[in-house]
């Protein structure tokens, strides 16, 4: 590797290297956020306790099948085949231009949405079942238990699962070239294209990649830390009391 090129590619390149870098944390970022609120609205349906009998029970189970099958579909195919199928089977099937960048959105959302509902799945399972019955037992519904209880816990517990989903995202997004989406992996493929220097180039993708992970992962943990709140506390009558407050 000879340094002297990488200093090179960089000063020629940045300005390609940084929007290429911006739009693959933007296509991240939202598919991440709208994967999130997929796989929580699937995971909350798929953990509703099924009626005895009648139409609810059949409309229930219908749905349940639907979600199952997208789930397993989604989880069980490369997200680079998801794109060509998305992106070029609408032109084929229903005649739509669809723009690369909505395409991108859909991809990682629908993706990360099939992940997610098992992650908030899991996470409501885990929560006792003496808090739903004590929630049911002051009158609560199944649907106030949920946004009361339930949730709030579930929402804190799958935090590290969803940044790590986040994490996961910058780096798939590099398969999206395969629809023309000039995330930075397709500005590198263009620059080492023009220098005939794939070596260095990638190099430099590598190290822009492990550089927005790192930073990613540090935001995501310090956010983690506050929601977990202070150990230092001691027990005064009926209160807790943090000590670092009482000096």
């Amino acid at each position: 590797m000879s340094l002297e090129w990488v200093v090179k590619i960089i000063s020629e390149n940045w300005p390609m290297f940084l929007r290429g870098a911006g739009l693959t944390l933007v296509i991240a970022l939202i598919g991440t956020m709208i994967g999130a609120i997929i796989g929580l609205v699937a995971g909350v349906i798929r953990t509703i306790p099924a009626p005895e009998r009648g139409a609810k029970k059949i409309i229930l189970k219908v749905i349940n099948v639907i979600l199952s099958i997208y789930i397993e579909f989604f989880r069980g195919t490369p997200m680079i085949v998801q794109a060509m199928v998305i992106y070029y089977g609408s032109a084929l099937a229903f005649g739509l231009d669809m723009n690369v960048f909505a395409a991108a959105i859909i991809v990682v959302s629908i993706n990360t949405g099939a992940y997610m509902a098992e992650i908030v799945r899991g996470g409501i399972v885990s929560v006792d079942k003496g808090q739903f019955e004590a929630a049911h037992a002051i009158g609560m519904n199944h649907v106030q238990t949920m946004w009361n209880v339930v949730l709030p816990q579930v929402i804190r517990n799958i935090l590290p699962a969803t940044g790590n989903q986040f994490v996961i995202n910058i780096k798939d997004t590099s398969v999206l070239n395969v629809i023309s989406v000039t995330e930075l992996y397709f500005v590198t493929k263009s620059i080492s294209g023009n220098n005939f220097r794939y070596f260095e180039s990638f190099f430099v993708a590598c190290m822009i990649y492990f550089v927005m992970t790192f930073i990613v992962t540090r935001i995501l943990l310090y956010f983690e830390k506050k929601l977990e709140g202070s150990d230092n506390y001691t027990m005064i009558g009926n209160e807790t009391q943090v000590e670092g407050n009482r000096k």
